[in-house]
């Protein structure tokens, strides 16, 4: 993400939240939890064998 970018986006979230940045923080660490769970369940499919990784050649 280019730096424009990223202010922008940053501009976005803070004004999603009215303005706060303490708002804004805590809903980014929120969403950063939740995409962190579900790559955890994601690798766990994946070792368990319910997916394949992306750009993986084994044929089912």
């Amino acid at each position: 993400m280019t730096s424009e970018a990223s202010e922008a986006a940053i501009d976005r979230i803070v004004a999603t939240c009215n303005g706060d940045i303490r708002g804004a923080l805590k809903a980014l660490l929120l969403v950063n939890e939740q995409l962190e769970a579900e790559l955890a369940q994601a690798y766990a499919a994946v070792i368990h064998g319910e997916l394949t990784p992306r750009g993986s050649n084994v044929l089912h």
